[in-house]
């Protein structure tokens, strides 16, 4: 089985979100079940070029507006398994990965490029696995070129979708120039007077995949289609939900480098010397009696930003350290600033992005962790929470209910906190329920031993993936 993944972000080259975390897990995960798989992403400024093997694919031609472009690849075994990275500074030598206005001519071209590179190659793989919007146009594009080149007439696609909220839209009059101005790819785009790349890819993919089996059925629903409801009801026979896994040996607190002190689910003893040092990096007072509530996420309505602003001064009141690291909306960083300087030894805040080590940190040294988010996919932060004994309060959604189990004292059974209505009230409930649990240490240790001994390692996931490709690949 050959797997080629086209993503616009993978660990450890670009990060914004999970996207990158499952797309460098996922490749190294396959190539254990006899899966020969490979990546496929642009080479952006901010990749370290650490990770690049010196060697490179060179002259692959493509085409593109009526001329002929000859670009290179980078190579790189970084990620666990063959990666191909486009050099083509034109378009991602910037200091983002998103955010501009030509995001769509960005991620076209990308696309042309991957599929020429196959040709290049002369690999040909059974499944081509395109990742979210950006890879929408390679879904089209493949699909068109199956009815002319031999080459690609026996590859098969599966589109994964990890946040149908981001769907690509762009400037319909674009199409021509872009290669998608004949019928039927004209009204493939076409949604709501916008042409969606996501749309687009959805119809052309042979099969679709998102990221737990929760999500797969609130992405049918209108509260969670954002508008393409009734396409993804109308392929629900090829829609299929399968949740992240957690690469164990990056995410391990036995093994992490960037702890303070290594521990395990038989000795925790180390976690205390993990939130003694948490406390010191965000210059707060270290009484490790004190419980710590962090969230680690994008600062957006999305994350339930909206929700923890409302109850912030109420969690800081109950006696606990609140901890936040993100970035994103100015009036979420500016709420977070403010809040810092209100209670200077109960908040630490770092706005941005700090890299991996200070998430490492902070998953290490909380005792809670907070995931309210309106919607979720599938989430992995409350999967690495529980991997380091920090207990979850999240939302009961997407892949938060799917991998997060509330805690029963009468049975001891449970990993964690959840709420269901979306009101920060029933929030600040399940913080006061689960700090009530947290003094009572053997309920809090049997909570932490829950989640740290459950298994959501990537060879479950890459066996779920691996069985889709091979029922694709015989469409």
């Amino acid at each position: 089985m050959r797997v080629a993944i086209l993503t616009s972000e993978a660990v450890p080259f670009a990060k914004t979100g999970g996207l990158a975390d499952v797309s460098g897990a996922l490749p190294k995960a396959l190539t254990e079940q006899d899966v020969d798989a490979r990546l496929i992403l642009p080479l952006y400024d901010q990749i370290d070029r650490g990770f690049l093997n010196g060697d490179s694919i060179e002259d692959i031609r493509v085409e593109w507006r009526g001329q002929v472009h000859h670009v290179r690849f980078a190579l790189s075994d970084a990620a666990g398994a063959p990666a191909y990275l486009l050099e083509t500074p034109e378009f991602f030598a910037r200091p983002n990965i998103y955010g501009y206005k030509d995001d769509h001519i960005r991620f076209a071209y990308f696309s042309r490029a991957a599929l020429a590179l196959l040709k290049h190659l002369d690999w040909q793989p059974d499944v081509v696995n395109g990742n979210d919007w950006p890879s929408g146009f390679a879904m089209q594009e493949l699909r068109a070129r199956r009815r002319y080149d031999p080459f690609f007439q026996p590859i098969r696609t599966v589109l994964s979708l990890h946040n149908v909220g981001y769907q690509g839209f762009f400037d319909p009059g674009d199409l021509w120039w872009l290669g998608f101005g004949e019928r039927p790819e004209v009204d493939d785009f076409m949604l709501e007077r916008s042409a969606s790349a996501l749309k687009a890819g959805i119809i052309a993919a042979d099969a679709l995949s998102t990221v737990s089996p929760r999500y797969s059925r609130e992405i049918q629903t209108r509260d969670q289609g954002h508008g393409l409801d009734w396409l993804l009801r109308s392929r629900a026979d090829r829609l299929v939900g399968i949740a992240n896994g957690v690469d164990y040996t990056i995410w391990n607190p036995e093994t992490d480098p960037d702890i303070a002190a290594n521990f395990s689910v038989d000795d925790l003893s180390g976690k205390r010397e993990c939130k003694i040092d948490l406390l010191r990096r965000f210059g707060l007072p270290q009484d490790a009696e004190r419980p710590i509530i962090a969230v680690i996420s994008r600062l957006v309505k999305q994350k339930g930003y909206d929700l923890i602003r409302q109850i912030a001064p109420a969690i800081v009141q109950t006696g606990s350290f609140f901890i936040a690291l993100g970035a994103g909306a100015s009036e979420y960083e500016d709420f977070l600033q403010q809040l810092h300087e209100r209670y200077p030894r109960e908040v630490g805040i770092y706005k941005g992005y700090a890299g991996e080590p200070l998430a490492h940190q902070i998953e290490a040294g909380a005792d809670m962790f907070l995931m309210p988010s309106l919607y979720e996919p599938c989430g992995l932060n409350q999967m690495y929470s529980m991997r380091y004994g920090t207990v979850p309060i999240v939302r009961a959604t997407g892949g938060l209910d799917d991998t997060v189990e509330q805690f029963n004292p009468s049975t001891g059974t449970g990993t964690g906190f959840k709420f269901g209505p979306y009101e920060a009230g029933a929030l600040l409930e399940k913080i006061r329920e689960a700090l009530y649990f947290y003094g009572r240490p053997d309920d809090w240790k049997k909570i932490q031993r829950n989640g740290m001994l459950v298994d959501n390692s990537w060879e479950a996931a890459a066996k779920k993936y691996a069985e889709l490709y091979r029922e694709v690949a015989q469409l």
